[in-house]
């Protein structure tokens, strides 16, 4: 089956204006390998067809469901480790004596590890009756990672990366071959589906906002519009974490650079 250079067109405008994600020349066959089963499915002969189908389905459910598919999750338990050895020594510390409710944000959560690697950070290192207010509001485009990430369930062979004190305090074993993060640690986030692009009905302020390795996919117009947007989020003195490889170079910014990947208000 074919993916003319007309439908790709579509399909990258499509998935632009719906979620900012730009696709680069050079991804149509990444686009017809995702599509193709979609296709199938719809038992739809060709992508202009489905096209078409996707421009009459008024519940806007078939679109989500292309902007699903097409969507990158990769993500890991403690990616980017340094940034949960700050959330350690910097930030910990000033929540662990703060009053009111402590409040993150992990944008672009997939499938779950970052929300749940903070949560098990911060189980470690914060007081028992600091950690029972700390909130974590985990978003995501996507219905089927986010599916992933309240089920909590993760495979043995994902977990046996983890140091083995982490795997006995902070997972349970489910039959047969997968593991479950514990109940105390789930129960800290709640999980949302969350176009970046469309309106944010959540309110400030957030202690942190994790923004990683979701912005690369987006043009600069649009990574300054949405750090602006965090930065109107995030308390005095609160922090904003992109990837240690993003930069946020071009864009026009009020943050205070502390290091890779670390900015401040």
């Amino acid at each position: 089956m074919q993916l003319t250079p007309e439908a790709f067109a579509k399909i990258r405008e499509t998935l632009y204006q719906v979620s900012g994600i730009k696709l680069e020349t050079g991804k149509e066959e990444l686009v017809k390998a995702r599509l193709i089963k979609v296709l199938n499915k719809l038992d739809l002969a060709d992508f202009e067809s489905y096209l078409e189908h996707v421009k009459r389905d008024t519940s806007g459910e078939e679109l989500k469901h292309m902007v699903d598919v097409l969507t990158t999750n990769k993500t890991s338990f403690y990616r980017e480790n340094e940034h949960f050895e700050y959330v350690k020594r910097t930030i910990a510390p000033v929540l662990s004596t703060a009053n009111g409710p402590l409040r993150i944000w992990c944008a672009g959560c997939s499938s779950g590890e970052e929300p749940y690697t903070l949560s098990m950070v911060l189980n470690d290192c914060l007081p028992a009756g600091r950690y029972a207010q700390l909130q974590i509001l985990a978003t995501d485009i996507s219905q089927r990672v986010l599916s992933t990430a309240r089920a909590a369930e993760y495979s043995e062979e994902l977990a046996a990366e983890l140091p083995e004190v982490v795997r006995r305090k902070h997972f349970e074993k489910l039959p047969p071959g997968k593991v479950r993060v514990r109940a105390e640690l789930r129960k800290r986030i709640s999980f949302a589906r969350l176009n970046l692009m469309g309106p944010w009905p959540m309110r400030g302020p957030f202690d942190a906002i994790f923004c990683r390795n979701v912005m690369i996919y987006f043009d600069k117009p649009t990574q300054e519009s949405l750090v602006n947007r965090y930065y109107a989020l995030i308390r005095p003195g609160g922090h904003m974490f992109v990837s240690r490889t993003e930069s946020l170079a071009g864009v026009q910014h009020p943050f205070e650079y502390i290091e890779p990947g670390v900015y401040r208000r």
